[in-house]
């Protein structure tokens, strides 16, 4: 596997355990419950045709996460020692399943496997597994079951403070921007325990980019939350943002499509924002936007009794304030965006349009850049999870009057990873 469908799979194992691994407090079999239902559930695993995690795996992939210090790349799948081997069943076999399937739609595909044994219809030599059995019966477009599940819905509400936090995004007023009216976003994060606002700011789009802009504030200002809850917006299902997420030990929870009863909570603040801020607001600009939103919520909203829990969200929140996970010192980091190229035999790499040069050792390889958008031009070099510093902005006109040393001897500094030019005028 490729380094990013490792990741791939490491993002994947840390949503299924994330909840067993970053909860405040589990009661007496509450693990072993919820481990329990995850096995029952059919997930789409990344980069395998399986849908199911056994509770023994789910348990190791637990145990792996916690013994690593709670590290993302110890969820990362190890290479198979029996590449190159065949390990799929024949035509005959695959056949006389999927007749057999046909046949009986309704039979659990164990009790198919034991069928096909008893009447001799795995070709000898090879083994039916279930796995081999699920993937077959996928591809053949009959995995399916009859018959549904009924919805359960039910009201609720986090023990703590940042146990969760709901996320969404409002349509907001027009404002002048350059002259022209412009459409605002109100990207607002809400603390499902007390109510609080721990970040809300209006923007001008609700990509990507104004949204991750708007965590790291509200990670800033409130600590870490264990769990996010959003909906199934491009925004919220990008894996930069699942990265984000799992790196700083957060689990991101999606609501069904259609359905913004689970995020009821921020749901009923925006209306509250619509009825007793944006009904009287008076402003033009998104600056005046902003600070009248700023002066409401901490002077109003955050100390006013909330109707359902007879506390103000401050106080509510302050409550247990020994149980706030602290961001990491670097927290900035965590948001940068990463691409992958290979460096080119120049040792040149272009990222946007902006060209870049790489240090020696570095070229053929395919290095990960670490980047914030807001600064295109500090782009740190990453290879096998190791740093490698920054990368140098190409300046042709320069490099045309220098000229290259490619005597033996003097490769020493080039193997340290330092470039080993000299200039035409020390030349001579």
């Amino acid at each position: 596997m490729t380094d990013k469908e490792r990741e791939d799979v490491a993002l994947f194992r840390f949503g299924v355990i994330s909840d067993l691994v970053g909860a405040t407090r589990l009661e007496p079999g509450e693990q072993g419950r919820r481990i329990k239902q995850k096995a029952a559930v059919r997930w789409n695993i990344p980069h395998s045709t399986r849908t199911r995690v056994s509770t023994n795996t789910i348990r190791r992939w637990v145990a792996i996460y916690e013994k690593s210090g709670r590290q993302l790349d110890s969820l990362k799948p190890v290479p198979r020692n029996d590449s190159g081997r065949c390990r799929q069943v024949d035509e005959d076999t695959v056949l006389s399943l999927v007749r057999l399937r046909k046949a009986k739609p309704l039979l659990p595909v164990i009790q198919l496997i034991d069928e096909m044994e008893q009447k001799g219809l795995v070709s000898p030599g090879y083994t039916l597994r279930l796995s081999t059995a699920y993937r077959v019966l996928k591809k053949a477009g009959i995995s399916g079951r009859p018959g549904g599940d009924l919805v359960d819905r039910r009201r609720f509400e986090a023990e703590f403070p940042n146990d969760i936090w709901q996320a969404d995004v409002m349509h907001g007023p027009q404002v002048m921007v350059d002259g022209k009216k412009r459409k605002s976003y109100l990207i607002a994060f809400l603390d499902d325990h007390s109510r609080l606002i721990p970040y809300a700011r209006f923007a001008l789009s609700e990509n990507l980019a104004s949204f991750l802009s708007a965590l790291r504030a509200a990670l800033t200002t409130r600590g870490l939350p264990r769990k996010l809850y959003v909906d199934n917006g491009s925004a919220f299902r990008s894996r930069h943002l699942e990265k984000v997420c799992a790196c700083l030990g957060i689990a991101i929870t999606h609501t069904p499509p259609y359905t913004p009863q689970g995020r009821g909570k921020v749901e009923r603040f925006f209306r509250t924002v619509r009825s007793q801020l944006l009904s009287s607001f008076a402003g033009q600009t998104l600056d005046d936007l902003n600070q009248a939103l700023d002066d409401w919520i901490q002077q109003d909203y955050h100390r006013r009794p909330h109707s359902s829990t007879g506390q103000s969200p401050l106080q509510r929140f302050a409550s247990h304030l020994e149980l706030i996970r602290q961001p990491p010192l670097d927290l900035d980091d965590h948001f940068r965006k990463e691409v992958r190229r290979r460096v080119n035999k120049d040792r040149s790499v272009s990222i946007n349009g902006r060209s870049f040069e790489a240090p020696t050792r570095l070229i053929g390889e395919q290095v990960g850049l670490l980047f914030h958008e807001e600064t295109p031009h500090k782009v740190e070099i990453m290879l096998r999870g190791e740093t490698q510093g920054f990368l140098v902005a190409l300046d042709p006109q320069i490099n045309a009057q220098i000229g290259r040393d490619y005597r033996p001897e003097t490769n020493e500094r080039d193997r340290q990873g330092q470039l080993c030019f000299t200039t035409m005028e020390e030349k001579r």
